[in-house]
């Protein structure tokens, strides 16, 4: 491991922290603006690295990176029955114990006079807001980052035209390789007289729209004389253009092979498009919609990491990654011997941007003990009184989240096992950037 790719590592993690400070930021200001009394801001798990108080709240910084917390006082309410003067109801059940030491625990940080200042006792749409806080700080960090990458250098777009990186002979898909032999076929576009630079503009005198279509056209018309429509130099003209049949990997997924795919022989060109803003509030609404529905399939994807950290299977590339695989590939940009000092600035950013989103994503999950399972509790509280205010019934008590701290620990619990898993995957069998 060089030191570049320590340093790359490093500066990851420096911008993880900084993330997870600002996350943390976004649960701390609005607390405080409703009057809930927060005793710690911590960045980071473990032993406290440094810390200053300030006011009522101890901010600090801690050892593991791993993540970080507030701390606000009344999380829990007390048990009903729970009042001065009366006996309290103690349980033997396992699982209520858990609940009952839970409350306790949460009761003691509630000093005389803070009545009002407990998290459970504020309004059901302050307690939403609270807890959107952190994850929306780290969406709304993730969209200005990609804002930045994508007006100032933009992203890859597939043009048709011919690339220099075309190949002029027919290679079988099966053999991986990339240079020619002398017994390899020409392929289909140089027997017509394709050239490096030519504009595919029509098929089969019909217009294309783009390097997708186009693609699409020719693998599905399989073998056979098609008409292309090209511009040259700025004059147009038309190619008879005699397309083969070839098993080919499909556009979707890779490992899945189309039988007698059209194939014509020619790679699109990759050019950098600058994105506006609307744009690229679009990118990021799509991207987070992408990002989401992989969530749904994680307990499928990370049987796939089990398998490919104890069998060698290679890593979906599309698959998760924890905070090692995303340091490891923070070192593998800072090192690489490919991209120029800019292209690094600008792979970093958006290896930074995508974690954001991600983890403002997965702390959406409507789980305990997730942000999201309490913006839930807030959200049922909300339509709990809004019912009984409708129907003209007393007020509800608030919603008791440590009823469902028993399904929390477990959750919280997996969570710890599927994180470890990554972090041993990410050892052993890393996704690589580089292939």
């Amino acid at each position: 491991m060089t030191w570049l790719t320590i340093a790359g590592i490093v500066l990851f993690l420096l911008g993880l922290a900084a993330s997870i400070a600002l996350h943390e930021l976004g649960h701390l200001v609005p607390a405080k603006l409703f009057g809930v009394r927060v005793t710690q801001y911590m960045v980071g798990f473990g032993p406290t690295m440094w810390s200053r108080r300030k006011g009522e709240t101890e901010y600090g910084v801690k050892w593991i990176p791993m993540g970080g917390y507030i701390r606000m006082i009344g999380m829990l309410p007390p048990r009903a029955g729970d009042e001065p003067g009366r006996l309290r109801r103690t349980s033997t059940g396992p699982f209520q114990g858990l609940v009952d030491s839970a409350r306790d625990l949460a009761q003691e940080e509630v000093r005389p006079g803070d009545e009002d200042r407990v998290f459970y006792r504020k309004k059901w749409w302050q307690k939403v807001i609270v807890m959107s806080g952190g994850p929306l700080m780290n969406l709304a960090l993730a969209f200005v980052l990609f804002a930045i990458l994508l007006m100032s250098v933009g992203l890859i777009e597939l043009k048709p035209v011919v690339s220099p990186l075309t190949s002029t002979c027919v290679i079988p898909a099966a053999e991986k390789r990339t240079d020619c032999r002398p017994s390899d076929p020409l392929t289909p576009a140089k027997e017509a007289g394709m050239k490096v630079g030519d504009e595919i503009v029509a098929f089969n005198g019909t217009k294309i729209t783009g390097w997708d279509d186009v693609s699409k056209r020719i693998r599905t018309h399989g073998a056979g004389t098609v008409q292309l429509g090209i511009v040259r130099d700025g004059r147009p003209m038309t190619l008879d253009v005699n397309l083969i049949a070839q098993d080919r990997p499909s556009p979707e997924d890779p490992k899945v092979i189309v039988k007698n795919a059209g194939f014509l022989g020619v790679q699109a060109t990759q050019v950098y498009e600058q994105q506006s803003l609307g744009q690229v509030a679009g990118y990021m609404v799509d991207l987070t919609g992408r990002v989401a529905a992989s969530m749904l399939d994680l307990p499928q994807k990370m049987v796939g990491v089990w398998q490919a950290a104890f069998s060698g299977e290679e890593r979906d590339r599309q698959g998760p990654v924890g905070i090692i695989g995303a340091g490891r590939m923070g070192g593998e940009i800072l090192s690489s011997s490919v991209l120029d000092g800019e292209e690094k600035f600008w792979g970093f950013l958006n290896l930074l941007a995508g974690f954001n989103l991600a983890i403002g994503v997965f702390n959406l999950i409507p789980l305990l003990p997730l942000d999201g399972g309490h913006i839930a509790g807030g959200l049922w509280e909300g339509l709990k009184r809004g019912y009984a205010r409708v129907l003209r019934r007393p007020e509800p008590r608030h919603v008791d989240i440590a009823k469902v701290l028993p399904l929390t620990y477990v959750l919280a619990f997996v969570m710890i096992i599927m994180a470890g898993l990554l972090a041993y995957a990410d050892l052993v069998n890393p996704i690589r950037l580089s292939g």
